[in-house]
């Protein structure tokens, strides 16, 4: 017997319909799990809410979901919610927070908030400025400097 459960198939199926673009059959699967807490669910639901994709755009929803899920520890989330932090999407602009957001992201690896990363100290934005750290972050982002 397998531990696979319905709520399991549910979000397989709920990402299958949102890679492929079926962002209705994907809410309809995703939504409840986001409700439930599910981070990846809530992700993805924040997309969707962030950009519109099931007619307006909702980002005060948007930004409730990315942040459980970023809060959960779902890197992508973080970056998610960095970005809406480093442009005032969703949410007011705050490059201090959007830093923060960055670095729990870049310390599991995703090569594009290490790049953000970098790209803030190197403009000074959020943190103080700091080519060294900025060359050291590209670096680990698997740029050649």
């Amino acid at each position: 017997m397998s531990d696979f459960n319905e709520d399991d198939l549910n979000l397989s199926s709920g990402i299958a319909a949102f890679e492929a673009k079926h962002f209705g059959r994907a809410a309809q699967l995703l939504s409840p799990l986001a409700e439930q807490g599910n981070p990846e669910a809530q992700y993805r639901m924040a997309v969707i809410q962030q950009n519109g994709l099931l007619g307006a755009p909702h980002p005060e929803e948007a930004y409730k979901l990315m942040k459980a899920a970023a809060e959960a520890g779902h890197a992508l989330a973080q970056h998610g919610l960095g970005f809406m932090y480093m442009e005032g999407e969703c949410t007011e602009q705050n490059a201090a927070e959007a830093v923060k957001w960055f670095q729990l992201a870049a310390d599991q690896g995703l090569a594009g908030s290490l790049t953000t990363l970098a790209m803030m100290y190197q403009e000074g934005r959020g943190v103080e400025r700091n080519e060294e750290e900025a060359k050291r972050l590209y670096k680990l982002a698997g740029f050649d400097m």
